[in-house]
């Protein structure tokens, strides 16, 4: 999860939300990593997840990544945990839970429909504090940089 937050702390950087991601293989390689690029790329599917599972897609030739996990500091959206359930990771581990799009629990739980061909075991709450204060921190200094534009115009 640290290497996930610090493809988070990454995307910060570039003035992305931060949110970043890991994939390992079933006897824990790193495949691929990634950090959100929905602004630098004008792509709002350019998720941390999404992007590491490119990657990692790009990395072994194959669209499938059975027996791999993936790390996320923040608790899977629907579109990037439909993705993974594609990509038949067999495990997601994430941080943070995100009570407005979460989909591991929070708002909805895929990997809990039974009807789904594919099922990916999820574990939330690994560093959640840590995750959550990284996420936190950004959108206060986001907050307190805005407050300062808008006094000195």
């Amino acid at each position: 999860m640290r290497r996930a937050m610090a493809q988070a702390a990454e995307a910060a950087a570039r003035g992305e939300v931060p949110v970043g991601a890991l994939i390992v293989d079933a006897e824990g390689n790193e495949i691929a990593v990634g950090g959100n690029r929905v602004i630098g790329d004008s792509d709002p599917s350019a998720h941390a997840e999404i992007v590491a599972l490119r990657r990692a897609a790009a990395n072994a030739g194959n669209y499938r990544l059975p027996g791999a996990t993936l790390y996320v500091t923040l608790e899977p959206c629907a579109m990037c945990m439909g993705a993974m359930m594609h990509a038949r990771l067999a495990r997601v581990v994430f941080g943070a839970t995100d009570p407005k799009t979460g989909a591991c629990g929070s708002v909805l739980d895929l990997s809990a429909y039974k009807v789904l061909n594919h099922h990916t075991a999820v574990q939330g709450g690994v560093l959640a504090q840590e995750c959550g204060e990284q996420l936190r921190a950004f959108f206060r200094e986001r907050r307190l940089l805005k407050k300062t534009q808008q006094e000195q115009e």
